[in-house]
């Protein structure tokens, strides 16, 4: 009997979020899982005895499983659903808008699964949300990762990830790409199971459908300096690319017993942080404020512990379908960095903030999508 090998392109993963709704993830080449472990090592320090031996051995303990460690990138894919919620479509009305990764941006921003009290996403006729309203919680929601290995073959390989959360997303605006997000996360542990579980969700991946990819080329931002909630300044500012990272600063519990291999038992949120970059060309148009302007006002600002910005990035584009809005309210930008090519570009890191130290709206996403059959 021949060697089975398995290949990265073979593979297929599915999500089965907490209320039991499987999704199919449609993830990018790049995508890895590993489970480490926490050891003691006990070594011999002795002196020579009467015949001049001295012992140097060592010994080794396995104290712990370190958590499971998950990352992938999946494109951003809004869509309108057909209604019905049956065929792999998400539910609800016609027209509602979901996204393919929704069970993802879900976990990183809410504590209970989509349509659940709790949520980080929810969807109506006009949009797809994306709100950390529900995100001030010790605990996440969590889901369970399934990767099938040499999919489609006799005897493919199957591993599990349960208890995952997603403790970080970055969206690159690769000028000359589609709209992606790279995920990264932990798990209590990776075991080899059985069998796939059965997608229930799986809108929008057939092949046909290519209209709900997001070009990023088409992205726009809108920068507005303001005080005391009011507007004071708009800068018009054409990007050359950028990123923002949401974060959760997840943390594990693990157990300590003596005499046994102790699992993680499940996670804790830490400080939520948003912030990111994003570059533009330094210019001066005939008018409106420009990047020279917002480098000058920053700059000068020196009675200004934490400026307010409102920043508004429209991956793929105002009014086109499929986009996502990401609004970030409360943004402190740094001091703006110049890099000397054949122009002269400006890169600009901000960081999301919160309206109070309690709050809850440091960005907020909403995706609009076309209908997919």
């Amino acid at each position: 009997m021949a060697d089975t090998f398995y290949f990265s392109r073979d593979t297929k993963v599915h999500l089965t979020d907490s209320a039991s709704a499987v999704y199919n993830i449609p993830v990018l080449d790049g995508f890895s899982f590993s489970q480490a472990t926490n050891t003691t090592e006990v070594t011999l320090n002795e002196m020579t005895n009467s015949s001049g031996v001295s012992r140097r051995a060592r010994q080794m303990f396995t104290d712990s499983y370190a958590p499971a460690e998950w990352s992938f990138s999946t494109y951003i894919r809004p869509f309108a659903t057909g209604g019905g919620g049956s065929g792999g479509e998400h539910g609800g009305s016609a027209g509602d808008e979901h996204m393919v990764e929704e069970a993802l941006w879900n976990a990183l921003a809410g504590s209970g699964a989509v349509g659940a009290t709790g949520a980080g996403f929810t969807t109506s006729a006009s949009a797809g949300t994306i709100a950390f309203t529900n995100s001030n919680k010790a605990a996440l929601d969590t889901f369970t990762l399934t990767f099938e290995m040499g999919s489609g073959k006799s005897n493919p390989t199957i591993y599990s990830i349960s208890n995952c959360v997603v403790n970080e997303v970055t969206v690159d605006f690769d000028i000359d790409g589609i709209a992606t997000a790279q995920w990264s996360g932990f798990g209590s542990l990776i075991s080899e199971t059985g069998s796939m579980p059965t997608a229930t969700k799986y809108e929008g991946t057939a092949a046909a459908d290519t209209n709900n990819f997001i070009r990023n080329r088409l992205t726009d931002l809108t920068v507005t300096a303001t005080a005391a909630g009011d507007i004071v300044t708009a800068y018009a500012l054409t990007l050359t690319g950028g990123s923002f990272t949401i974060s959760n600063n997840m943390t594990y519990l693990t157990p300590e017993t003596l005499g046994l291999v102790n699992q993680p038992l499940g996670h804790v949120t830490g400080t939520r942080a948003v912030s990111g970059a994003f570059t533009c060309y330094l210019n001066t148009p005939a008018s409106g404020a420009s990047s020279a302007d917002l480098f000058e006002d920053i700059i000068e600002s020196t009675s200004v512990v934490t400026n307010d910005f409102n920043l508004v990035f429209v991956i793929g584009g105002t009014g086109n379908s499929p986009r996502l809005t990401v609004t970030l309210p409360t943004c402190h930008l740094e001091v703006p960095t110049h890099s000397i090519d054949d122009l002269v570009t400006l890169e600009t890191t901000f960081h999301a903030l919160p309206t109070s130290v309690d709050a809850v709206d440091e960005v907020t996403m909403v995706a609009v999508g076309p209908t997919v059959t």
